[in-house]
């Protein structure tokens, strides 16, 4: 195995060099894993409500569970989590715009975005790679944030979308590797 690399981009250290942690180098560490982004969406008393989490988790298929984190000091997860049903947009690699709305703490974060009604309250971003109808099965403590079991009602997927990721603080598109669409013709 390799030496590690230091976070803060010096020289290599071995792994009994390693320092304490605190909240800016996990969160610097964090950032070297990928993820999606997913809206989370609903429409409470007629009017939107949304936020963007990176922490999605299949979990379960029988029964049908998907989990995602949500920080205790967010402002919007109090209105969502008692929702009928939550719609889940596991946006596509052209939604930036649409993840930095939804992420926004001022402004109408639904301007610029288009959604579509589900059941009960869920609502969808337009365009989305894929979309779950869910709703809440439990809520676990986890330091800082809340762990969101979520059963899947519906869902619906692109086949051709590509998915937007959030890599190093910064959102990303999936490339395929150099060859991957000869192979694919060719099986």
């Amino acid at each position: 195995m390799g030496e590690l690399t230091s976070i803060h981009g010096t020289a290599a250290v071995s792994p009994a060099a390693l320092s304490a942690l605190d909240g800016a180098d996990l969160r610097r560490t964090f950032a070297h894993f990928p993820s999606g982004v997913v809206a989370v969406c609903a429409r409470i008393g007629g009017t939107p409500h949304g936020l963007v989490v990176s922490t999605f988790v299949p979990v379960s298929l029988d029964p049908p569970l998907v989990s995602l984190c949500v920080q205790y000091s967010s402002e919007t997860w109090p209105r969502l989590e008692k929702a009928s049903r939550l719609g889940l947009s596991l946006l596509g690699a052209d939604q930036q715009a649409a993840a930095r709305g939804l992420a926004s703490k001022n402004g109408d974060r639904f301007r610029d975005i288009d959604l579509r009604p589900g059941n009960g309250n869920a609502a969808f971003v337009a365009g989305a790679a894929a979309w779950l109808e869910v709703s809440v099965h439990e809520q676990v403590p986890a330091g800082d944030h809340a762990v969101v079991l979520l059963r899947v009602h519906r869902l619906s997927a692109q086949p051709d979308s590509e998915p937007l990721v959030f890599h190093r603080s910064g959102f990303r598109a999936l490339q395929r590797p150099a060859g991957e669409n000869l192979r694919a013709a060719a099986g």
